[in-house]
């Protein structure tokens, strides 16, 4: 990887977190940045220490991934601190073990709860059950990215929700991360069936 190729990496993905009309998948990682304009940058000799840092370009994408979800604005000095580093491991043991995870996540979701729409209910505008849980950390993100993908509510919720601080940029972050996630969600389907005893 060069440091101009790490750079269009960064930029795109930085692009794909904070725009509304940017996808990463869509425009394939491509920018508008030219070589010329990188070269004429101050924070170059940032890009060249991060693309030394991994073997891979997946590696790099997952690394950033990890590091835009936790801060969608992150600068690329931030990068080459320790705490990056424990962002991107804290996800990748998250990655490694979704099955595990989302069954978890699920047990604790729905233990004790009578009707399983319970946790989706939007009472007077305010937070359901789901939403709270995954902004308190008590279930992981990606547990609640695959199941807006099963269960659809997300329309529902953009029509009652209230909020327009939090909501919408959590929402927005949701929605670019779950690019990301696995697109077939068969096997989450299942453990979901399994652990709400359908």
């Amino acid at each position: 990887m060069t440091s101009y190729e790490t750079f269009v990496i960064y930029q795109s993905l930085k692009l794909h977190f904070t725009q509304e009309s940017y996808n990463y998948f869509k425009y394939n990682g491509k920018t508008n940045v030219s070589k010329e304009s990188f070269e004429n940058r101050k924070d170059k000799w940032y890009f060249t220490k991060l693309s030394k840092k991994f073997a891979t370009k997946e590696d790099l994408i997952n690394f950033l991934v990890a590091n835009f979800l936790n801060d969608s604005n992150t600068w690329i000095g931030t990068l080459l601190q320790q705490e990056s580093d424990l962002v991107y491991t804290k996800r990748q043991k998250v990655i490694q073990s979704l099955s595990y995870t989302f069954e978890n996540d699920c047990k604790n979701l729905f233990e004790g709860v009578q009707d399983c729409n319970e946790i989706l209910i939007v009472q007077s505008g305010e937070y359901p059950t789901l939403l709270n849980k995954t902004l308190r950390q008590e279930i992981e993100f990606e547990t609640f990215c695959i199941l807006s993908k099963i269960l659809g509510f997300l329309p529902m919720w953009n029509k009652k929700i209230n909020d327009t601080i939090v909501w919408p940029d959590f929402y927005l972050r949701m929605k670019k991360y779950s690019d990301f996630l696995p697109s077939d969600v068969s096997r989450y389907k299942l453990i979901l069936k399994k652990v709400i005893g359908v």
